[in-house]
């Protein structure tokens, strides 16, 4: 393994014009006599130095440079081996993301996955550590958010708003009707209690 890192730890020399054209573009400079595989080591780090990039994503990027199939696989096993390359671990980095930054359920991160080349398996058990728990709260919190700005809206508006923005980032009908019907009975109550608190308190003034 030391010698593997070695050898991709340290960057080679390499001038980005020997990189071969993408598809239909023909770029000054190109070299054909460039090693292949100097230039998908290079492509290899580039790219896993602006973001952590799947498998497959990084084999569409070397094909896109006309490397080699057979380099391509080699070098992307030897990235595995020494665990520059890791599905699992950009799995369960993009789940917890996309949670955060969007609010997705399980449903649309799975798609996402899978659209990154992560194979079944993997989407399978990275998305079961997901605690149903945490993605009802999560609804709960896009739901309160989304309601601030929908004041004086019919309920059945409100409703049918929120299920749908819900829906479109994965939770299912049962989960996302259940927590809007508890947000919004949780907004009338307390919109009727400060109606309430109002009207108590220009009585109050009245009778000063």
């Amino acid at each position: 393994m030391g010698g593997i890192m070695g050898s991709f730890g340290a960057r080679h020399p390499y001038d980005r014009s020997a990189e071969p054209p993408v598809d239909g573009e023909q770029e000054q400079g190109w070299n054909e006599d460039a090693d292949p595989e100097t230039v998908a080591r290079t492509i290899l780090l580039d790219q896993l130095s602006m973001t952590a990039r799947t498998r497959h994503e990084l084999e569409q990027r070397l094909a896109r440079r006309r490397v080699p199939e057979e380099i391509a696989e080699r070098l992307l096993d030897r990235f595995e081996e020494v665990g520059l390359v890791d599905d699992e671990a950009f799995a369960r980095s993009w789940v917890e993301s996309r949670q955060r930054s969007r609010g997705l359920a399980r449903p649309a991160l799975a798609v996402e996955l899978r659209r990154k080349g992560v194979d079944d398996d993997t989407v399978r058990e990275v998305l079961a550590e997901v605690e149903p728990d945490d993605e009802r709260a999560t609804a709960r919190a896009l739901v309160q958010r989304k309601l601030r700005s929908m004041r004086g809206l019919e309920a059945t508006v409100a409703t049918r708003r929120l299920v749908g923005m819900l829906a479109r980032k994965g939770y299912g009908a049962g989960l996302a009707y259940a927590v809007v019907r508890e947000e919004l009975e949780a907004a009338r109550v307390e919109g009727a209690e400060e109606l309430d608190a109002r009207a108590g308190a220009e009585w109050a003034g009245d009778h000063d």
